[in-house]
This record gives structure tokens, C-alpha cells and sequence, in this order.
């Protein structure tokens, strides 16, 4: 298994892309931690990884939840801190957290622009300020959940696209200052992905089938990612395979950032 006895950290973990990079880190061997603020969504994605592939050596769960706010500090240091004395270690950290906010910037208030700004922006840096320590002990990588929108711009999405411009940048500046340490830092930039806050999203707009179908139709390959799709390449950069891989915003967006 790619990731036997390692431990895995996934903010944002309790549905969608989170829950699916937990899931395949667990079935891959590791021990993960489900950060994430809605309680009920995190005790259940932990108990169905539980479930489904029982505990680890020593008595350790395969998934343990934590209630964590990325936003504040405090919360990010208890989560470390359950983290190291639960397991002893951490060995891969996912920043997935984040909100989104897709209005005009003349709709965009300056609570809702802190807003997206504190978890997108703000949760990874302290997040992987906590990390760096016990990421550096065990030669780790952290990957970074970015979007497609935060390489091209986005339309009528500007806090959001400027958020996950800033992760990017975030990630090759860390890149650069882990390497000697040994820790790798990469993202990940999806396109559309069919999430629970996309298609209640969908659900939401005057006609739900036509924006469904204009969502696939915005990708030449037809359709939405799944979000196990994004978490496949989650798992390439955190793991050995991309061991000479660092600084890299991987585009998995089914070829949305093509044309002529």
C-alpha cells in the first residue's frame, strides 16, 4: 500500500473532494484526520472510513475526526495537537477547506471578502505553518487544493479566483523554502468537479438542466470531474511517485483550459 503507516491530515474532509482524498488515503494504508467545521459531516466520513477499513496497529483509528475552523489559528494548533498525540506523526498534509463566493465584485461586501480570504488564503498558510515541523521530521509533502479559475481568471468570481491565485502562488513560494527540508509542496487546479455544494449550486438557478449541461459543455471532454478523479491526482503528487515533483499547479480540468 502507497501510504502504509502514514499520517494524513484533509481539511474540508467531510464531503466532495475532501472526503474522497480521505477515503484514498485510508484505503491506501494511512491514518487520516477529517479537519473539518460541520461536525455531523465529519464524525459521518470518519465512521464510514472506519467502517469500511477497520483500525490501524496499535489500536489507532484509520480516520479521526476534528472539529477545526481554518480560519482561526487556535483551532489549526489543537488539530496539530490531537494529530501528533493520536498518531506521533504526520506525513502528508491536504489543504482542501475553502468557501466559494460567485458574484460581480460590486455584489462582493467586505465581510464576505474576509470570509473568503480567511479560509481559503489564510487556513492554508497557518495550517502549513503548524505542519512544517513534523512534515519536515518525516521528509512529507503538503498539496494544496487550488482551481483551474486561479490560473485563467474566472468570470463574475473574483474574490474566489484571487484566493486560489494566492494559493498557488503560496505553494511554488513554500516549494521553494521546504526543499531543502525535504518536503515537497504542489496543487492541484480542478475545473468543474460534481460536489454537493455544486449540484445544490445547480439546483439553485432558474433552469437546473440547462446550467448542468453548460457546466459539462464547458470541458471538451464533456462532463464534470468526479471528485474521485481529483483526488487520484492528490494522491500522485503527495506520494512517492511525484518524489521529484515540487512547486507544480497540476490543471485537472478536463481540458477546460484548452482553445485557440
Amino acid at each position: 500500500m502507497l501510504f502504509k503507516d502514514h499520517v494524513v491530515i484533509v481539511t474540508g474532509a467531510g464531503s466532495g473532494i475532501g472526503e474522497s482524498c480521505a477515503r484514498r488515503f485510508a484505503s491506501e494504508g494511512a491514518c487520516v484526520v477529517i479537519a473539518e467545521l460541520r461536525e455531523t459531516e465529519g464524525e459521518q466520513a470518519a465512521d464510514r472510513i472506519n467502517r469500511q477499513f477497520g483500525g490501524r496497529s496499535g489500536g489507532v483509528p484509520a480516520a479521526l475526526f476534528v472539529r477545526c475552523d481554518v480560519s482561526h489559528e487556535a483551532e489549526i494548533a489543537r488539530l496539530m495537537e490531537r494529530t501528533l498525540l493520536t498518531f506521533g506523526r504526520l506525513d502528508v498534509l491536504v489543504n482542501n477547506a475553502a468557501v466559494i463566493m460567485p458574484h460581480p465584485i460590486e455584489r462582493i461586501d467586505e465581510e464576505g471578502l474576509d470570509l473568503v480570504l480567511d479560509v481559503n488564503v489564510k487556513g492554508a498558510f497557518l495550517l502549513i505553518k503548524h505542519a512544517a515541523e513534523p512534515l519536515k521530521r518525516s521528509k512529507g509533502s503538503i498539496v494544496n487544493i487550488a482551481s483551474l479559475g486561479g490560473l485563467t481568471g474566472q468570470k463574475n468570481n473574483p474574490a474566489y479566483t484571487a484566493s486560489k491565485g494566492a494559493v498557488i502562488a503560496l505553494t511554488k513560494s513554500l516549494a521553494l523554502d521546504f526543499a531543502q527540508g525535504g518536503v515537497r509542496v504542489n496543487c492541484v487546479c480542478p475545473a468543474g468537479v460534481r460536489t454537493p455544494l455544486l449540484e445544490a449550486w445547480t439546483a439553485r438557478q432558474d433552469d437546473p438542466a440547462r446550467t448542468a449541461r453548460e457546466l459539462g459543455e464547458m470541458h471538451p471532454l464533456g462532463r464534470l470531474a468526479e471528485p474521485d478523479e481529483i483526488a487520484s491526482a492528490v494522491l500522485f503528487l503527495a506520494g512517492r511517485q511525484a518524489s521529484f515533483i515540487t512547486g507544480a499547479a497540476l490543471p485537472v480540468d478536463g481540458g477546460a483550459s484548452l482553445g485557440y
